[in-house]
């Protein structure tokens, strides 16, 4: 069976949403996945899942939500578990990779299939922007029209 054909993967994410809308959060370990979840929580964002995020497709969605034994909780490196409101689900309308860096101003932008659903992939890595970018995506949107 292939990823595109399964319903449900535990992904090693973090994961934020805004109004029910969610960002998946990809990369290594050190990578800065936690650190910007952080900064996105601190503009407003809610917490879905930090370092592992449960993903399921359910007909043209994809619910992310964290395992229950970190529901609630964040690793602030150097500091410890912080606990945080979360959110029980949240529609991952894209996904940012971290060990990515976009090398032009307005790259090409590429999917991600998970699960048999595409979503928006974005290159994150070295974009001192990239927390306030996002969190305009979740609020309005990305236009694709170019």
């Amino acid at each position: 069976m292939s990823p595109s054909d399964r319903s449900e993967a535990t992904l090693h994410a973090s994961c934020v949403a805004w109004d029910g809308r969610a960002v998946l959060i990809l990369g290594p370990s050190g990578s800065g996945k936690s650190r910007l979840a952080l900064q996105l929580m601190a503009y407003g964002a809610e917490l879905v899942a930090d370092d592992r995020t449960c993903v399921t497709r359910r007909g043209d969605e994809l619910l992310a939500r964290a395992p229950a034994p970190i529901h609630g909780l964040i690793e602030a490196r150097g500091i410890g578990l912080l606990k945080a409101d979360a959110a029980t689900a949240a529609s991952v309308i894209c996904a940012v990779d971290l060990a990515q860096a976009a090398r032009e101003r307005l790259p090409q932008l590429r999917d991600l299939n998970l699960l048999g659903h595409l979503v928006t992939l974005i290159p994150g890595g070295e974009n001192d922007h990239l927390g306030p970018a996002l969190l305009q995506l979740l609020k309005k949107g990305l236009d694709r029209s170019r």
